[in-house]
């Protein structure tokens, strides 16, 4: 059972993407910052320098992880390598597995913010709907270059980088319900509340 380590899972969803890396190979906080940028990984994840090294004592403290070496290149301070622990391995699988196994409901900003969508009226609302378009569009470019990156210039196997798929699916889902509303804002063909300020 769950109590064979800390009795609970780590609260910060970054430990997430750290046992994810070091699935991959052992590796230091450096390489994991990198590596999460690169893969546009700090997307996801709240990633700052200080919210990864505490992610990753959290771990080791808990038990998830463990020191196995230090690395040094030139005059830089030696850095700690890690690695699972044979028991966080298997507790990281089975959270992973209870994670993409059942949806959970979550509760992003825009859908928040959509929900008022008539508060702007039809003209603030289409502008903001085709801004966001426009931010969209520049994820998903700079996204799709990422990827190329790191499948063709790294060869990273595409199962390291099936997230950025996922993500892509996501915005492209969202990018053509956004266009799509907007137009429909600007064509009229969309029932507009009387107490909208321009109605």
């Amino acid at each position: 059972m769950w109590s064979e380590m800390t009795g609970k899972r780590p609260a910060n969803p970054l430990a997430l993407a750290v046992l994810g890396l070091l699935l991959e190979q052992p590796m230091h906080p450096h390489a994991m910052a990198t590596a999460l940028r690169e893969r546009q990984l700090d997307q996801a994840f709240k990633v700052t320098t200080g919210s990864l090294y505490d992610t990753v004592r959290a771990l080791a403290r808990d038990g998830w992880i463990e020191a196995t070496d230090t690395e040094q290149v030139g005059g830089r301070p030696a850095r700690t390598v890690y690695r699972h622990t044979s028991e966080g391995k298997r507790q990281f699988t089975d959270w992973l597995d209870e994670l993409i196994r059942e949806p959970s409901q979550e509760y992003p900003r825009f859908l928040s913010a959509v929900s008022y969508l008539g508060a702007l009226g039809r003209q603030r609302a289409a502008q903001a709907l085709r801004e966001r378009a426009a931010a969209l569009e520049a994820r998903i470019a700079a996204g799709e270059k990422a990827y190329r990156e790191a499948t063709e210039r790294h060869g990273a196997p595409r199962l390291f980088v099936i997230e950025a798929e996922y993500a892509r699916a996501m915005a492209d889902a969202e990018l053509r319900w956004v266009r799509q509303t907007a137009e429909e804002i600007e064509r009229g063909t969309l029932e507009w509340p009387e107490v909208s300020p321009d109605a």
